[in-house]
């Protein structure tokens, strides 16, 4: 096979497999950094006999069994863990894997829960479960949050190292252990989603596999669990993946709502999830983020067009939203949702007031939102000004090349 072409199955690979052989390599090698040099062996050994042999049936299975036993092999080399080969002897000696855990069938959303420790801080443990199962970077953690990198990689680096202080076991955790680690579990699905809706880097908007992912994983949390939460969260991915199509345009332009084709939405997707979020708010006593979320995404999903938006439905939501989440973000969204019910001038108001306090300067989407209801106005000085502090803030190539459209316009 020409090496151009085994390249290209082992950049596939990686980008396919990669998470999924990563956890499947924790769970038989028993720990990160074991698993991580697993994976390199694996993909090193690919690199080195596909050219030769071929891209094996199962590329999955494949690097699996040879990160494994190149792993344990090494390790029988080493004399410094000399004194636990008998347990290294039994690993590279079984003839089977061992058993799944009975509850979580799937390795990823296993390594999820299991990374979900609740002896972690919160935002330190999904930090760290994004990093090292989500495989998102730093950085992109550090925009999901809106915090500086360096503030995520110092809570990546506290979490593991309070893992290895007071010896955390990272074991399976048993059903009746899942709903302590759920939240933080559903938070990290849904910023791998959100990573993958809007990427924060590369020349990409979307990484479609990475939503794909995520949805995989809210289905799987839905037939494992199926709390009225899990079940919101599903509905409220699959309503936005429903859009996927018409995000774009066919140069890769970016393609607000009001302008998409939404005869091209996937309206059986949007059925599936209205009816999950109708069960969902039926089995909830106080519906939650999630079910609140997706109730929003379906008021704009079912509207016929941008115009027959029910923004008043919108911002009863968003208010509802507010008292159980009053981050900047959804009171920016609730601002927004002012200015399509109440017009560009009150909206105007009502996002100056979301950023008063200064939360959301360094957000490129605060200003971007600012600009265009200032644009609506007819206020052409003030949108210029606030779609410049966007461009200068945004990173996405797609993005940016739309902010600069909207400042080429006004300029004409």
């Amino acid at each position: 096979m020409p090496s151009h072409a085994s390249r290209t199955a082992i950049d596939e690979a990686y980008r396919r497999e990669g998470r999924r052989v990563l956890a499947t390599l924790i769970r038989l090698l028993g720990g990160f950094d074991a698993a991580e040099e697993g994976l390199h062996e694996a993909f090193a050994a690919a690199a080195a006999q596909w050219p030769r042999d071929g891209i094996p049936a199962n590329p999955y299975a494949w690097l699996v069994s040879t990160g494994r036993f190149r792993t344990i092999n090494r390790w029988r080399h080493q004399a410094r863990l000399t004194a636990a080969l008998p347990q290294f002897a039994a690993l590279g000696d079984a003839t089977e894997e061992p058993a799944m855990p009975q509850d979580i069938h799937d390795d990823e959303l296993r390594l999820i829960f299991t990374c979900c420790h609740p002896a972690l801080v919160p935002d330190a443990r999904v930090a760290l479960t994004l990093r090292e199962v989500g495989g998102l970077t730093t950085e992109e953690i550090a925009r999901a949050y809106l915090v500086p990198a360096p503030t995520i990689a110092q809570r990546i680096v506290r979490a593991k190292a309070k893992i290895q202080r007071e010896a955390i076991d990272y074991e399976v955790p048993g059903r009746a252990e899942l709903p302590a680690r759920t939240e933080s579990v559903l938070r990290v699905i849904y910023l791998v989603f959100n990573e993958g809706y809007l990427s924060t880097s590369g020349p990409d908007l979307s990484r479609p596999d990475l939503c794909l992912e995520a949805i995989r994983l809210g289905r799987l949390t839905a037939d494992l669990l199926g709390t009225s939460e899990v079940l919101g969260l599903l509905a409220l991915m699959l309503l936005h993946q429903t859009r996927f199509a018409t995000r774009m345009d066919a140069s890769g332009d970016l393609v607000l709502l009001e302008d998409q084709e939404r005869s091209r939405w996937d309206h059986a997707q949007i059925a599936e999830a209205a009816a999950l979020i109708g069960k969902a708010w039926a089995s909830a006593g106080r519906p939650g983020p999630y079910v609140l979320q997706a109730a929003l995404a379906a008021v704009h999903a079912q509207a016929p067009s941008f115009a027959e938006t029910d923004w008043t439905r919108i911002v009863s939501l968003y208010d509802l939203l507010g008292d159980i989440d009053g981050s900047p973000v959804v009171r920016l969204n609730r601002a927004v949702a002012i200015g399509m019910r109440d017009g560009s001038s009150a909206g105007i108001m009502a996002i100056d007031a979301v950023m008063a306090d200064g939360s959301l300067e360094g957000y490129h989407l605060a200003h971007a939102a600012r600009a265009d209801l200032q644009r609506r106005l007819g206020l052409a000085d003030a949108a210029r000004t606030s779609y410049e502090r966007a461009l200068q803030l945004a990173s996405q190539p797609a993005e940016r090349r739309f902010l600069q459209s909207r400042l080429d316009q006004l300029k004409a």
